[in-house]
C-alpha cells in the first residue's frame, strides 16, 4: 500500500481518546485534517445568550437563586453620636462659670465694717490747754492676714487693725491714688502702723473727692508739705492719699490710732493734724529706724 493511501486510511480512522474540549477534526479535500471551524471555512460558535453563565453572575460566597438581605447597622450610643457637640457645649459652660466667679470675687468686697466712726461730742478743754486736732478711735490690733484674707473692721475708716504684710499690696506704695485705682485698708493701714499720713476721700453720688479740682488739690497739697515732723521724710516716703466710701464725711485724715473726719477738704487743718500727730510714740508702732520724739500726744478724744 503506498503511502498516500495509508495516509488517507489513517485520516478517516476515527479516534478514541479525543482530547477533551477539542472539536472534531475533518478531512480537507486534498486529504489533511481539519482542525478547527477556520480551517472548514464555518462560522465559530457564538455563545448563547439564553443561558447565562452561572459562575460571572453568581456573587462570590451567596447561594444561587437566594436573594442577599441588608443586614441591620448596629446604632452607636447617644454619647459616642454626638461626643463633639457634647464636649464643646461642656467646654463653653466651664468658662462662663470661670468667668462668672472671677467677676464674683474681683466685684466681692475684701472688707467689711461694723460702724462708721462717727466723732462723739467731748468736754471742752480746759483754759491752758491745746486742742489736739483729730480724735482717739478705739484699737482694733495690729495682725497680718494673707493677701486677699477678707477682714471685717469695727470701725471705718479703720485707723489700725489687720493688714496684709506683702508688699506691695501691704504697704502699699506712698501716692496718690485716683477713684478707680484699687487701694483697699488692708493695704494702707499697714503704712499708717509705719507712720503714714493717710489722707481719704468719699466717693459717693455728688462728692466733692470725685471732682478735678478736688483731685487737683489733693495732689497739690502732697507736693507742698514739708518733710515729716520727727523722722523728715519726704511726702513719697509717708502721705499716702486714696478713694474710702464707707465713711460719715466726705474727706478725713488718720494716723495709726487717730482720725480727723471733715466735711471739706481743709489743707490747713490736714497739715496741722499731721504736725501735731504724725510719727509720735503712739502713732508710729514701727519706726523703721526713725527715734521716738521725747514726748506724745494726749491719748484722750478732743474736738478737732
Amino acid at each position: 500500500m503506498s503511502k498516500s493511501s495509508r495516509r488517507a486510511r489513517s485520516g478517516n480512522r476515527p479516534t478514541g481518546n479525543r482530547p477533551s474540549g477539542n472539536r472534531p477534526t475533518g478531512t480537507s479535500p486534498s486529504g489533511n485534517p481539519i482542525a478547527n471551524d477556520a480551517e472548514r471555512n464555518e462560522p465559530p460558535t457564538a455563545p448563547n445568550p439564553q443561558r447565562p453563565d452561572h459562575a460571572s453572575t453568581r456573587a462570590a460566597g451567596t447561594r444561587t437563586g437566594r436573594r442577599e438581605r441588608a443586614r441591620p447597622v448596629a446604632q452607636k450610643p447617644f454619647f459616642e453620636r454626638y461626643r463633639p457637640a457634647i464636649v464643646a457645649v461642656v467646654g463653653v459652660a466651664a468658662i462662663a462659670l470661670m468667668g462668672i466667679w472671677a467677676f464674683n470675687s474681683a466685684s466681692a468686697a475684701a472688707y467689711t465694717c461694723s460702724v462708721e466712726f462717727e466723732a462723739a461730742p467731748t468736754a471742752s478743754p480746759g483754759p491752758d490747754a491745746t486742742a489736739e486736732p483729730g480724735y482717739v478711735q478705739e484699737y482694733m490690733g495690729n495682725g497680718h492676714v494673707s493677701p486677699g484674707a477678707e477682714v471685717t473692721y469695727t470701725y471705718c475708716p479703720p485707723a489700725s487693725g489687720s493688714h496684709y504684710n506683702a508688699p506691695p499690696r501691704g504697704p502699699i506704695p506712698y501716692r496718690l491714688y485716683g477713684p478707680n485705682d484699687d487701694a483697699i485698708p488692708q493695704g494702707w493701714v499697714h503704712n499708717l502702723e509705719h507712720g503714714a499720713l493717710v489722707i481719704l476721700y468719699r466717693g459717693q453720688e455728688g462728692d466733692p473727692g470725685l471732682t478735678t479740682e478736688t483731685q487737683d488739690a489733693i495732689r497739690t497739697f502732697a507736693e507742698g508739705l514739708p518733710p515729716s515732723p520727727v523722722c523728715g521724710r519726704s511726702t513719697d516716703q509717708f502721705l499716702v492719699a486714696a478713694r474710702f466710701d464707707e465713711m460719715a464725711t466726705p474727706f478725713a485724715a488718720l494716723v495709726w490710732g487717730r482720725i480727723l473726719p471733715l466735711q471739706t477738704f481743709d489743707t490747713e487743718a490736714f497739715e496741722r493734724f499731721w504736725n501735731t500727730n504724725g510719727e509720735q510714740e503712739l502713732t508710729m508702732p514701727e519706726r523703721l529706724g526713725c527715734p521716738a520724739p521725747s514726748t506724745t500726744p494726749d491719748a484722750s478724744p478732743s474736738p478737732s
